[in-house]
C-alpha cells in the first residue's frame, strides 16, 4: 500500500503540489527550496487538500 499523497508549498514562491515526498528544486521558481507540508488533516477537507488555515 502506497502512502497517500500529502500537499506541499515551496516556501520561496508559495507553489503547491501534491506528491509523497517534495521534489528537490521547486517546478515553478526552480529553487532549491524547504517544502512546508500544507495537507489538510482535518475530517472536512478533501484527501490531499490544502489546509486552509495556513497561508
Amino acid at each position: 500500500m502506497e502512502p497517500p499523497e500529502m500537499t506541499w508549498k515551496c516556501s520561496n514562491c508559495g507553489y503547491t503540489l501534491s506528491r509523497q515526498v517534495p521534489p528537490q528544486q521547486c517546478p515553478s521558481c526552480k529553487e532549491k527550496c524547504e517544502f512546508l507540508d500544507v495537507t489538510c488533516y482535518t475530517p472536512e477537507c478533501t484527501p490531499g487538500g490544502q489546509d486552509p488555515r495556513i497561508g
